[in-house]
């Protein structure tokens, strides 16, 4: 395999895989190749994006993981779109995710999905790019998911002071099963941004 087949095979890869990223390990398992030479061709890809100024984005190694990211450069340009007014209402899956990260968190993107029952990726790639939930953490054990949680600026947008003004879910939430306690959080959520919009 030529390596300019291989930087596309691993650009696909790490593009689909999204905020997750791949470990080395990952990336072995799936291009057949030894760990160690996924390794220093990832080393010699990351120099090639980091070197290349044509190049919006760049490959990022993080607790073990690797993945693409935006260049710190585009930083204003990004801003801008986050903040344009036709980006800045929240589709119905966005507001369905963010309910669930601001009620469970620190929470993971399988975690989400096992609530949501559906693929939340796009979801948390938007609310991400936002600003309204960041990474928080890994999880413990294989893997180490990323962990999300809200950020002040979640608080801002809803209009709360901290997340104690969240609405108080029923005391036996805990005890419904996944469909019901998902709906709980939509109208929850939904209801603060409706009270506090018109305060």
């Amino acid at each position: 395999m030529h390596n300019h087949e291989l930087q596309a095979i691993i650009e696909s890869l790490l593009f689909a895989a999204g905020d997750e990223g791949l470990s080395s390990q990952q990336l072995a398992n799936v291009l057949s190749m030894p760990e160690e030479e996924v390794i220093t061709f990832m080393t010699a890809l990351k120099k090639v994006y980091e070197d290349d100024s044509r190049r919006g984005i760049h490959v990022m190694e993080l607790a073990g993981t690797f993945q693409l990211a935006t260049k710190r450069d585009m930083a204003d340009y990004i801003k801008q779109l986050v903040e344009s007014p036709s980006n800045s209402t929240l589709s119905q899956a966005g507001l369905e995710t963010l309910a669930v990260v601001a009620y469970k968190q620190p929470i993971t993107r399988m975690a989400i999905e096992d609530i949501r029952g559906v693929k939340t990726d796009r979801p948390l790639q938007t609310l991400a790019s936002k600003g309204l939930i960041k990474e928080i953490g890994r999880a413990e054990g294989a893997g180490r998911a990323i962990l999300y949680g809200t950020t002040d600026e979640f608080l801002d947008y809803f209009g709360l002071k901290d997340l104690s003004q969240l609405p108080v879910l029923m005391e036996d939430a805990e005890e419904l099963d996944s469909e019901e306690e998902t709906d709980l959080f939509f109208k929850s959520l939904q209801q603060s941004l409706t009270v506090n919009n018109e305060e």
